[in-house]
């Protein structure tokens, strides 16, 4: 292999790594946080114990994959690590606090008295609520460049709201597939709920997204992009609809103890999310900043990342490795909630 060959295949390899970080970061942590949006909306406290122990295995390592995504950032394109985490401070120091306040209230919860629970409650509650606006809107200040004005900040409020939707859609879906009983007949109420907002928002945000970015609709409606485009969002309607038709169907059968097809709708908003992740790449590659960095501009150099591609090679399977054996221990429906 020449070096021009390294030199343009190495940073497409570790933007498609981040790609797969990010995406798996999303799916898996997006559940968690969506389990922590919908907490409030609980009964008791022995359902929020059901919903703190639906996750509770894997909540911490899904996080794993934010680190891995960003830690990509840092050592293969230095100069967008730079300019992305400049320009998105304020929004990322507000992820962290949310993520902290998650990880302390679920903690303290189990050491608090019967009169404190609820507050711990509320703060794993506000600390997901904050970490997932917050995410929502550093994606939508990148979607913009990094834009000035109400115009592209009103975008990025938009983006973090709808993520509210997407998530708290997640989370339903994973306790529908992990919970027995009133758990699961509210999981499916709140999926059908969310199922309505996350619509909603997927289709105010691809409106907005090439209204707000000429280079953004100049691509998607362009030929032949148009037509090789076109799948996207016919195969989001068609899963959403696939929920909405079967949402009322599970909670039919889950009356009569027959948990077939559970986890058909966690399944559809994976994959929802999954050509979302799939339009969003398409807009913005080969940029990592749009408009004024590629990943080749913005890569380190052809031997830096080789040696990096080594190290990769190590950490990626191990992560993937300890994730699905993880998911297989934990595997079926999540017992009562214990800390011993």
């Amino acid at each position: 292999m020449t070096g021009i060959d390294l030199a343009y295949w190495l940073p497409v390899i570790f933007a498609a790594l981040m790609v797969v970080a990010m995406f798996a970061y999303v799916v898996l942590d997006g559940y968690d946080l969506g389990v922590g949006i919908l907490l409030e909306l609980a009964s008791d406290t022995p359902q929020k114990d059901q919903m703190i122990a639906a996750i509770g295995p894997f909540w911490d390592a899904n996080e794993t994959w934010l680190v891995l995504g960003v830690g990509l950032l840092l050592v293969a394109f230095p100069l967008a690590h730079g300019v992305i985490l400049t320009a998105l401070y304020l929004p990322v120091a507000l992820m962290l606090l949310g993520l902290i306040l998650r990880g302390v209230a679920f903690d303290f919860r189990v050491k608090a008295q019967a009169q404190h629970q609820p507050l711990w409650n509320r703060l794993f509650f506000v600390g997901s609520l904050l970490a997932t606006v917050a995410q929502g809107v550093m994606l939508g200040r990148y979607l913009t460049g990094f834009a000035p004005g109400w115009a592209a900040w009103g975008f990025a409020l938009l983006v973090g709201l709808s993520l509210i939707a997407a998530y708290a859609l997640l989370g339903a879906g994973w306790l529908i597939m992990k919970s027995t009983g009133d758990l699961q007949q509210r999981a499916v109420r709140w999926a059908k709920a969310s199922l309505g907002f996350a619509a909603l928002a997927a289709l105010l945000v691809s409106v907005a997204t090439p209204a707000i970015s000429p280079r953004v609709f100049e691509l998607w409606f362009s030929l032949p992009n148009f037509f090789l485009l076109a799948p996207v969002p016919l195969v989001s309607i068609a899963l959403f609809a696939v929920m909405a038709y079967s949402l009322p169907k599970l909670a039919q059968r889950q009356q009569q103890g027959n948990d077939n097809f559970c986890w058909l709708p966690f399944a559809a908003t994976v994959g929802i999310v999954a050509l979302c992740f799939f339009g969003l790449v398409f807009s913005i590659f080969p940029h990592l900043v749009i408009d004024q960095l590629t990943i080749w501009q913005a890569a380190s150099s052809p031997e830096a990342l080789l040696i990096m591609l080594f190290g990769a090679a190590i950490v990626l399977p191990t992560i993937v490795g300890y994730t699905i054996y993880s998911y297989r221990v934990f595997w079926g429906k999540a017992r009562d909630l214990s800390y011993l």
